[in-house]
Order: C-alpha cells, then structure tokens, then sequence
C-alpha cells in the first residue's frame, strides 16, 4: 500500500559554485537551480558541544516529485535545500517509489546555538 504524499512546502533547491579567490584557493558561493514542492518528513535528532557552541542536528527525508538522472531538476548529494532560514544539506537521493513518481533526499538540518 502506498503511502500519500503531501507536497506542501515550497523549497528552494541550490547547488554550491567554487569561485577562485584570487590567493590561490577559492569561496563557495550557493546558486539557485529552482524551486520544488515537497514534503519533510522529520527524523531523529543528536546534539553535541564544541568550544562554547552547541550543536544540534536532525536528519529528515525530504520528498519531491521524481526527476531523471542528469535533470537539472534532480537533487543530488552536496546540494541543499533551503526554506527561510532553515538550511537541508541534502545526503542521498533515491526513487521513492517503483515507478520513480518521487524522489527521496536524506538530508541533514544544522543548528548551532
């Protein structure tokens, strides 16, 4: 039995670009490739302490309508989600489905406090 999927919230997919800084090593700068509806599906969270800075992460699967391999439109590993303020870093993608309807993204959401 499939499951339904909901894709109600409007995300802005964006791929990073190294540019040269001119001392021999570069930026990486985040470019926008589009938006795409999807569903988050929230996952379990960790949190860890670095120097005066707490770290709170939580994996999520973020769900968007299927894409073939090579389509600008297909999220791939290194890019990113963002909505708002809140930034996906996206892990792995996968076909949600037998008939590649949907796309599953394993992302990872970082929140330093």
């Amino acid at each position: 039995m499939a499951v339904a999927v909901h894709l109600n919230r409007k995300l802005v997919l964006e791929t990073p670009e190294r540019i040269q800084d001119g001392a021999g090593g570069y930026v990486e700068n985040w470019v926008q490739l589009g938006t795409l509806w999807a569903e988050i599906r929230a996952g379990s969270g960790s949190e860890t302490q670095s120097d005066l800075l707490t770290v709170s992460r939580v994996s999520a699967k973020i769900i968007v309508r299927g894409a073939p391999v090579g389509s600008k439109r297909r999220p791939k590993p290194e890019q990113r989600f963002v909505e708002g303020g809140r930034v996906f870093r996206i892990l792995a993608v996968t076909e949600a489905d037998t008939f590649g309807h949907y796309l599953t993204c394993t992302v990872s959401e970082e929140v330093t406090s």
